[in-house]
């Protein structure tokens, strides 16, 4: 479907229904994965606009006006976190929640920081997102059913340095008090399992 295809849809949605009620904008890059979450949300009573890029978003947003977004952090022409501040400006009380198979969590805080209510590692569940975007409240979530082991913990955490100190690996093994080359070779493995 064309973006033109999508916002006359999105002009119809919004002459049967004033209002975004439970329209949701859906923003991933990755063509099957963006058709089959937004059928799984279509399931579970979303409304859903789907868009492969930034720029496709934002037109999209202004048309139809969501009242929800689930962005994927990468996109072909630039970054998911970019983009809400954009979709705020369209609808300030959208929920936004960021997904994405690069999670670390530096960029979980400024997922945050840029106004999503939540970041969500892939492979993710529709189920997941659902109760994201619909969690109410300033409570916390409940604990997760296997949380980071303390060498997770570890690789995140000198991850974050590492983003904070603008990918500078000797900056970061001064802040972090440890040996260059010792930094290099963890910086150069995987994330350890969860």
């Amino acid at each position: 479907m064309t973006t033109a295809e999508q916002l006359a849809g999105a002009a119809d949605l919004e002459a049967i229904e004033p209002g975004a009620g439970r329209s949701l904008l859906l923003v991933d890059d990755d063509a099957p994965l963006r058709r089959s979450l937004a059928r799984a949300l279509e399931r579970r009573g979303f409304r859903v606009a789907a868009a492969g890029s930034k720029s496709e978003a934002a037109d999209l947003a202004r048309a139809v006006r969501p009242s929800f977004a689930v962005l994927d952090l990468r996109l072909e022409d630039g970054s998911g976190l970019e983009l809400v501040g954009t979709l705020r400006d369209v609808s300030p009380d959208m929920r936004v929640v960021i997904v994405t198979g690069y999670g670390n969590i530096a960029t979980a805080v400024a997922a945050v920081k840029a106004g999503a209510v939540d970041y969500l590692a892939k492979p993710v569940d529709a189920d997941d997102i659902v109760k994201a975007l619909l969690m109410a409240g300033e409570g916390l979530p409940p604990p997760p059913d296997n949380p980071m082991s303390a060498d997770r913990v570890r690789w995140e955490h000198i991850q974050r340095v590492f983003e904070q100190c603008n990918r500078n690996v000797s900056e970061t093994a001064r802040r972090l008090n440890m040996h260059r080359r010792t930094l290099q070779r963890i910086l150069n493995k995987r994330a350890p399992r969860e």
